[in-house]
């Protein structure tokens, strides 16, 4: 493998952590069983980011999409995220890591909601990694959020149509304050963006590996570091350009 290169690493890594279901399958295990795996991967993640000063790291945690699997299975998963992140909450405030969930969290259940709360207010603070853990997440609504809010500003008498530019439309989505994504990791081999980050991703970096998620580690995100750092970003331009 080529050598990182920790001065070009990027600003904002977005991962879409897929596979967890297949990887159970293989084992003839039931699906929560691969999510449960899956939370494994999301620790050895964040540390790895943590220590090589990523940012912001955003994990596509519980899609818009996903109350559509079996009432057993999501129920699992919202009991998993709850508990997982009350278990290593008090590691992500001593490594200050800075927590947010984005997404419609009012849909969550109640318990799940405080716990996230929680843990926003405790590590809002601190200085070192954005995790932002999208949960109940959808790129569609995000922006339909964002046109709601904006709305009802014009309406109000407090913007007019033609002030909203695309930062302006930028400010009012879920987490405003982080960089868009410079690199999209997607598992499990699959070639699509599900739904997520529309509006940030449009300049993402995207590489997808083979590998399930509950089997990503440290080793798996170097890799794909590397990937990222052969590109050539031209944002629409061309090199001798920029």
């Amino acid at each position: 493998m080529a050598m990182l290169d920790r001065e070009q690493l990027p600003r904002h890594i977005a991962v879409i952590m897929d596979g967890n279901g297949r990887w159970a399958q293989h084992r003839s295990l039931p699906r929560v069983a691969g999510h449960q795996a899956g939370a494994e991967s999301v620790r050895a993640i964040i540390e790895g980011c943590g220590d090589l000063g990523i940012e912001a790291l955003t994990l596509y945690t519980f899609s818009s999409e996903n109350w559509a699997r079996p009432p057993r299975e999501v129920a699992g998963l919202m009991h998993l995220i709850q508990e997982r992140l009350s278990r290593e909450l008090p590691e992500l405030h001593r490594k200050e890591v800075r927590v947010r969930a984005i997404g419609r969290i009012e849909a969550l259940p109640q318990s799940l909601q405080e716990v996230l709360e929680h843990a926003r207010t405790l590590t809002e603070g601190n200085t070192g990694l954005r995790l932002n853990l999208a949960i109940n997440y959808g790129g569609r609504a995000e922006i339909v959020d964002a046109a709601q809010a904006l709305a009802a500003a014009a309406v109000a008498g407090h913007l007019q149509p033609t002030e909203i530019s695309e930062e302006v439309f930028a400010r009012h989505l879920y987490a405003p304050d982080t960089p868009d994504p410079d690199l999209l990791i997607r598992t499990a081999g699959e070639l699509r963006v599900s739904n997520y980050l529309l509006w940030e991703i449009a300049y993402a970096e995207i590489v997808v590996v083979p590998t399930l998620w509950p089997d990503f580690r440290l080793a798996h995100l170097l890799h794909a570091l590397v990937e990222y750092q052969r590109r050539q970003r031209k944002f629409g331009g061309v090199l001798e350009d920029l």
